[in-house]
């Protein structure tokens, strides 16, 4: 299944970000937690390279709790700050404050040294569409500060906001590259939502979705939909999930005129509970597969 989704309001974007990042001390990078390799944008890389970095594993409540500890370690043997968070939750965001004056220690010292006082660290904020950077931004302020919305494509520009006298963040647009090399990547990318839902076959990506998630959390497809023993044993789930998908469909009654399965709101179903979290806590991705 090949996903390619590059829109040009986002080569706009890029351009604006590789002006503005000259301006920044700081560049916070948040990732889905349930994919972090396949949801950095390798731009960012290049971009940031002279910057102080940091990583935030977002949405890590969706996210297996044993892979977050592995995405972790793998960062930060790599050399990066990292936090693990749910940007719901601003209790889940206390450990940033004092990551950004971790990274950014040199910066402040260098500033004291030169007699500047209460000059605030100023961060970019930068990730791919959809992985909560607006929402992160609020909690973080503790007020509605950037637009949000459950799409890609909803921060058009980037906005500067004044956190506190330490801290100003510039929240940027969510961009993806030209081109995604590995098929997977695509396809793990359409399954967080920061693909454009218009453009994808719905119907080939929950078959994807059930085939990995019966090899690597069978027992959380079971539990969701009480499918039957004799799909689930011997694998028979990850070689057809077409019968799968068929099982679904039959038992959560989404049905056509004439009582034929709806095979399509069946595939809906399973990429909203993945999204979601109702199938449970699911990583696309672990760090001995992408090494």
């Amino acid at each position: 299944m090949q996903v390619q989704w590059y829109p040009g309001h986002m080569t706009k974007a890029r351009r604006a970000m590789k002006e503005d990042i000259k301006l920044v001390d700081l560049v916070i990078e948040l990732l889905d937690a349930r994919a972090p390799l396949s949801s950095r944008n390798p731009d960012i890389d290049e971009l940031g390279r002279q910057k102080a970095r940091l990583i935030i594993l977002n949405k890590a409540d969706l996210a297996d709790e044993e892979a977050n500890r592995s995405w972790e370690l793998f960062f930060r043997e790599k050399g990066y700050l990292v936090v693990r968070a749910d940007s719901r939750s601003r209790g889940d965001l206390r450990p940033v404050q004092a990551a950004i004056l971790e990274a950014c220690r040199e910066k402040i010292e260098r500033d004291r040294r030169r007699g500047i006082k209460n000059r605030p660290v100023r961060a970019m904020v930068v990730g791919i569409p959809n992985v909560g950077k607006s929402t992160f931004i609020n909690s973080y302020a503790g007020r509605a500060c950037a637009k949000t919305g459950n799409k890609p494509g909803v921060t058009r520009g980037n906005q500067w906001i004044r956190l506190s006298k330490e801290v100003e963040l510039l929240d940027t647009p969510g961009i993806l590259w030209p081109k995604f090399e590995d098929e997977q990547v695509g396809i793990r990318l359409a399954l967080l939502g920061s693909v454009k839902d218009d453009i994808l076959n719905v119907e080939e990506l929950s078959l994807e979705l059930l085939s990995m998630a019966a090899s690597r959390y069978p027992e959380q497809l079971t539990k969701r939909y009480q499918l039957p023993e004799e799909l689930m044993s011997e694998g028979l789930l990850i070689k057809e999930p077409v019968r799968g998908l068929e099982e679904i469909a039959r038992l959560r009654s989404c049905l056509l005129k004439g009582n034929e399965l709806d095979y399509a709101k069946a595939a809906r179903l399973v990429i909203d509970d993945f999204r979601s979290g109702r199938l449970g806590r699911i990583t696309l991705e672990l760090p001995e597969q992408v090494q």
